[in-house]
């Protein structure tokens, strides 16, 4: 079992920066591949980022890429998940979550896969 705790979400102007963090307790943090998602209102949830559990290997979706950076701390079991030129289309709930790998690369973009799951914190960027 893993439990996963977002934090640093909030309301900030559209090209300013946010940091997001997760905070992972647990079964070993460096077993799993992390991700984050979001979810806008009435809109599905999608992939954002994911950094393979060695921390090797990251990738992006395309609305992203650029402007955010995923980065992972094994020795304080915590992902972040750094946000800048933020759009006001990036409003949304962000979530992470975690996948169990025995690949140190592997750097899985497919919500199903993931076994667990945060909260989510809210990140709202106005016009």
């Amino acid at each position: 079992q893993v439990q996963l705790v977002e934090s640093g979400g909030g309301l900030v102007q559209a090209g300013g920066s946010l940091r997001l963090s997760c905070a992972a307790s647990g079964r070993a943090f460096s077993n799993y591949a992390m991700g984050w998602f979001r979810q806008a209102p009435g809109k599905e949830r999608e992939f954002v980022a994911a950094i393979a559990r060695s921390g090797s290997n990251t990738v992006y979706a395309d609305s992203v890429k650029g402007r955010f950076t995923i980065s992972r701390d094994n020795a304080k079991n915590t992902v972040y998940l750094q946000m800048n030129s933020l759009k006001p289309e990036d409003t949304a709930v962000y979530y992470c979550a975690a996948y169990y790998t025995a690949r140190y690369s592997y750097t899985p973009q497919a919500g199903p896969g993931y076994a667990y799951w945060g909260q989510g914190t809210q990140v709202t960027v106005s016009s």
